[in-house]
């Protein structure tokens, strides 16, 4: 009797499924990341079509957290060859965890910035696969969030977490899952779903570094699966504490463009 109560305690043990992660502490380290954004990164956008040949252009990105909105603002320059006003440019992004996000861009020449049209927030940045609202990073706030497994991502031990909008959250994207570190609450990897068409675009970090206690990748490659061809964003330099204002973000700074 004492043999068969073991074995049927072991049996309904068994049958108990483990307990899930809890969805907000897995969510922690990536809001933690967004809610502490203070960086000054520079480098390359670089395009690679499907026979290997690359187009480059300078990317500086500057982010900063103010009290409920992070704003983030993108400099693109274009390569020597292709000096086309519209290959330069600077867009400001403002995220709030609420959901009522914006985008504005200024060209040279512009004297004030004009807001984006959201249906052009899918868009890539001159014609690559980064989308002006890939640099929002709106999923991890959005209503609906779900840790679908525990699993590996090369080396690296993951959470997988689903990330669905509202109703009301202005985005392009039906879904996206990420692939987060189990150490350092980093995306190693995502897969963002397109509304509508169920196109996949995957972005994949590399290079993971620390410096000032925040963690970054010093490449991030984004593609669309099924396509051949992808875009790299490559962070050369920069600085993890840059001490950046309002006036960094300013509606005349956008304007600016020195010759």
């Amino acid at each position: 009797m004492r043999h068969f109560s073991a074995a049927l305690a072991a049996t309904l043990l068994l049958s108990i499924p483990a307990k899930a992660a809890d969805v907000h502490t897995v969510l922690a380290p990536a809001r933690q990341l967004i809610e502490t954004a203070d960086y000054r990164a520079s480098g390359h956008l670089v395009r690679v079509d499907a026979s290997g040949a690359r187009l480059s252009y300078g990317i500086t990105i500057k982010a900063h957290w103010f009290p409920g909105v992070l704003r983030v603002l993108v400099e693109l320059a274009p390569p020597s060859q292709e000096a086309h006003r519209d290959a330069h440019s600077r867009i400001l992004l403002e995220m709030r965890p609420t959901g009522q996000n914006s985008i504005q861009i200024a060209h040279p020449g512009d004297k004030t910035p004009a807001p984006l049209p959201f249906a052009k927030w899918s868009d890539g940045l001159l014609g690559s696969e980064f989308s002006y609202e890939d640099f929002l990073e709106e999923q991890y706030y959005w209503p609906v969030q779900t840790v679908v497994e525990e699993t590996k991502f090369g080396a690296r031990d993951c959470d997988v977490v689903k990330s669905t909008p509202g109703a009301t959250d202005r985005t392009h994207y039906s879904e996206v899952r990420s692939w987060l570190d189990h150490e350092i609450g980093f995306p190693v990897y995502v897969e963002k779903t397109m509304k509508g068409t169920g196109v996949v675009k995957e972005f994949t970090s590399f290079g993971l570094r620390r410096e000032g206690g925040v963690w970054s990748a010093h490449q991030v490659e984004a593609k669309v699966r099924g396509s051949v061809g992808s875009t790299l964003l490559i962070i050369d330099r920069g600085s993890a504490k840059a001490h950046l204002t309002l006036g960094d973000f300013s509606p005349s700074h956008l304007t600016h463009f020195q010759d």
